[in-house]
């Protein structure tokens, strides 16, 4: 997928947010405003967020999920991650066949 410049800088923003909320896991707060501002500016660049960024935060409370606030379970074809500050799930993966 070819990003414009500004696409590229906002994805590189957007990483360097999530490291930042990475290391302030003992300030739950300030690491909540690094995500809301990564998250912000995917939707100014128009960057979508990568899998492996999708997975580290909670899409309702917007906390950064780490071993100590969240819960994974794995099916044989899903990923569910369970946030344990608000109680929500996201589901990843294929969706079991019916």
């Amino acid at each position: 997928m070819k990003h414009t410049k500004m696409q590229q800088i906002g994805l590189e923003r957007i990483y360097r947010l999530f490291e930042l909320a990475e290391q302030e896991m003992k300030n739950p707060k300030r690491s909540k405003r690094y995500i809301k501002l990564a998250i912000e500016i995917g939707k100014k660049t128009r960057v979508r967020f990568p899998s492996e960024l999708k997975e580290k935060f909670c899409k309702k409370c917007n906390s950064f999920l780490n071993k100590t606030n969240s819960e994974t379970k794995k099916t044989e074809t899903m990923k569910i991650i369970k946030c344990k500050d608000c109680g929500f799930e996201r589901k990843t993966g294929l969706k079991p066949k019916q």
